[in-house]
């Protein structure tokens, strides 16, 4: 029953995140009313800091680099299906996991708060339960993260 339940998981929670994700495209990439909010709200934000198109559509953290991350993490999380690959979604989950501390916080730490679109909070509670899919996979895949962080290392230490 475990195993079954250990399966279902780690093939569950990638094409959640996937779902999640891909969904959020049509609006970043379409530069939809609801992003425009959102990352003008940021941009706002960034500004009174001295960070002025930070979070503008050509900004280092625009929506179209942030939709491009999380494009990528999905095509991770899809490939490491391929049992040759599986490592893929090691890599997939923390990029995922990036992605979605900076989206939680920057609601919970920012003007843009918890529910900018007035959709109930919908958006923020999708990216929190994104990120405790990600940790959770991250957790579960641990011994392949740091057979990953070694080889990492290795490859750093034998280039220098």
């Amino acid at each position: 029953m475990r195993v079954w339940i250990n399966r279902i998981v780690q093939i569950g929670l990638p094409l959640f995140i996937c779902a999640i994700f891909l969904d959020s495209l049509r609006y970043k990439f379409t530069d939809a009313p609801e992003t425009q909010v959102i990352f003008g709200l940021l941009d706002s934000w960034a500004a009174s800091w001295g960070a002025a198109g930070l979070f503008g559509q050509t900004g280092l953290f625009s929506q179209y680099v942030i939709g491009s991350a999380e494009l990528v993490a999905s095509a991770l999380f899809l490939a490491g299906f391929i049992p040759s690959l599986r490592r893929l979604q090691v890599l997939a989950s923390a990029l995922g996991l990036a992605i979605m501390t900076g989206a939680v916080n920057f609601h919970l730490f920012t003007p843009l708060g918890i529910d900018p679109n007035e959709d109930g909070g919908g958006l923020f509670v999708a990216a929190c339960l994104v990120w405790l899919s990600c940790l959770t996979l991250l957790i579960l895949k641990r011994q392949d993260a740091i057979a990953l962080a070694c080889a990492l290392l290795r490859s750093v230490r034998t280039s220098r």
